[in-house]
């Protein structure tokens, strides 16, 4: 027998064995695609992505509130496990218009926050590098928190690590009067309702807002660290 219709016999007989084994193995692959694709498309109706992390600069230039995006990823190239990015998941899916960071337990929040510092500096090592080989370099101190807005006119539904700077976080109005007073740095007035680039940018200035009060009453949300370019 020639060798091409060997090998086709030989095929032949291996897909007669095997068929129900392959044929079980097309239907469960058909049916994950279309669930997944199901899933995809009601995420997409609903704007919810709590699979992507977006990390945003937020600061206010001349009275302007700003918000740029410094990555954006899936969770699990953040967080590195799939069981960690599970959990940022979920945990953005309870997140309330009167409490938008991630509700993770105490004891594991670091970890969240840490993998965030990493992708971070990473991405700024080339500053660090400069100061620590004694350039001339501009230091900065910043506050991260992991959040996923829900009040106001929200576009999309994300994941959002939070990156503020610290001198700005801390001098920020409390939402309300009966949220703590912030203690302000020496010589920096509080700071005034801003300017909005965009009306959703009102949802983001009252989130900010909630950060300041959040991070006095509980600091272990956020995590400092210094960037350097």
């Amino acid at each position: 027998m020639p060798p091409l219709e060997q090998f086709f016999h030989t095929l032949s007989d291996y897909v007669k064995d095997h068929a129900v084994k392959i044929l079980t193995g097309l239907v469960l692959m058909g049916v994950g695609w279309f669930l997944g694709f199901r899933r995809a498309k009601a995420n997409w109706k609903k704007r919810e992505f709590f699979d992507r992390l977006n990390v945003s600069l937020n600061y206010i230039d001349d009275g302007t509130l700003m918000i740029r995006t410094l990555a954006e990823k899936t969770c699990e190239e953040i967080f590195l496990n799939s069981a960690a990015s599970t959990a940022v998941q979920q945990a953005a899916r309870r997140t309330t218009s009167a409490d938008p960071l991630l509700p993770l337990p105490k004891e594991d929040y670091w970890y969240y926050l840490n993998s965030v510092l990493n992708e971070l500096s990473e991405q700024f090592s080339a500053g660090a590098l400069r100061k620590e080989q004694g350039h001339a370099v501009r230091a900065e101190k910043y506050l991260v928190c992991l959040t996923s807005e829900v009040a106001g006119d929200i576009r999309m539904r994300k994941v959002r690590a939070m990156v503020v700077r610290k001198s700005l976080l801390v001098n920020l109005p409390a939402q309300t009067p009966e949220q703590i007073t912030l203690q302000q740095t020496p010589q920096v007035p509080a700071i005034s309702t801003p300017k909005f680039a965009s009306p959703n940018h009102a949802t983001r200035w009252e989130t900010l807002r909630y950060m300041a009060g959040e991070y006095q009453r509980n600091p272990w949300r956020f995590i400092e660290l210094e960037l350097c370019v």
